[in-house]
């Protein structure tokens, strides 16, 4: 089971103070006209972005704290189709020599969405433009959306969906009503595994909560990648150290298997979990296991082998490497011997 589509998605849970703030602002008659809905990933910054946004084109509700819509209204029913004609996502595009996505949202595709905010509205209220993910903006896209909010059309909505605001340019940042989102509780992450995932036991749905630290996209997304025994793997790897040795290593490569995704969903674990224990050394709070793997470097050299890893992982992806050479090779980062 994947994250719902944020813009087709009628549930929105443990962001309920975010919502009245959007509601109180526009019920108030002032609304920002620039919103950075800042957050982890996967916690639901998009879809409060698309709830907000189709509330103010079918209009507000007159009493209550909820942006929540019938699924059955035609407003929802177009904006989850796409078809929307006052509004429109800047997003990455597909890049016609490769048939890829971009790695980055490209400054014709902000100028677009600025072509399309100055423009009236056809239905005769808001224009909503949504950027996500706002932190893939690259320079020259990020200097044409400064200029849009320097001089921002009435009755126009521009709404920044990002999971890392610090990429953002402080000018940019600073033009826009900071609306951070915390990851969920756990009750919460409970609820939604437990509507999207009841096949599953509770207790896998609780380790994939505690993979997700709060993200039910991200738990998710775990759940369809087989995360539990990818998790399970990667604690097996770093209980192994200091001396992994090159045969394990490639023991650990047949068991992640030839699937595109094994490698990503490994890798992510892997560096979340050294990023967990870095953390939890340094506020002097790291478990057993962690102290363990702790006392086998120092912090700053831990944190070395955190940004090499991370350095690996990504350009196996970009560049399209091997990735059964990539883990191994990220393997022999980790041994300490």
């Amino acid at each position: 089971m994947t994250a719902p589509d944020p813009r087709a998605n009628a549930d929105l849970l443990g962001h309920a103070p975010a919502e009245r703030t959007l509601l109180d602002a526009a019920r108030g008659g002032r609304l920002h006209h620039a919103w950075l809905i800042a957050g982890p990933a996967g916690i639901g910054k998009a879809t409060l972005a698309y709830r907000f946004a189709r509330r103010l084109l079918a209009g507000l509700p007159s009493e209550g704290e909820s942006l929540w819509l019938d699924p059955g209204h035609p407003i929802f029913r177009r904006v989850a189709a796409g078809g929307h004609a006052d509004l429109r996502t800047v997003t990455r595009t597909i890049d016609p020599r490769t048939g890829r996505l971009h790695r980055e949202i490209l400054v014709d595709d902000v100028r677009a969405g600025a072509e399309f905010l100055h423009r009236t509205a056809i239905e005769g209220g808001w224009r909503v433009v949504i950027v996500d993910p706002a932190e893939l903006l690259n320079a020259s896209a990020a200097n044409a959306l400064l200029k849009m909010l320097e001089e921002p059309p009435a009755a126009a909505l521009l709404l920044l969906v990002c999971a890392a605001a610090g990429r953002l340019p402080a000018t940019l940042r600073s033009r826009c009503r900071l609306l951070r989102l915390a990851p969920l509780a756990d009750a919460d992450m409970e609820a939604i595994l437990a509507r999207h995932l009841p096949d599953i036991s509770a207790e896998t749905r609780a380790r994939l909560a505690a993979l997700a630290e709060g993200s039910p996209g991200r738990a998710l997304h775990l759940a369809a990648e087989e995360g539990v025994a990818m998790a399970a793997l990667v604690d097996e790897v770093l209980n192994g150290l200091p001396s992994f040795g090159a045969a394990r290593a490639h023991g650990v490569v047949d068991r992640l298997g030839r699937a595109e995704s094994g490698f990503s969903t490994f890798m992510e674990l892997l560096l979340a979990a050294l990023a967990a224990a870095v953390r939890a050394g340094a506020r002097g709070r790291a478990d057993p296991d962690q102290q363990r793997l702790l006392d086998l470097r120092p912090l700053d050299a831990w944190g070395e082998v955190w940004h090499a890893l991370s350095r690996l992982a990504d350009e196996t992806e970009r560049f399209s490497l091997d990735k059964r050479q990539a883990v191994v090779s990220g393997l022999a980062l980790l041994d300490a011997s």
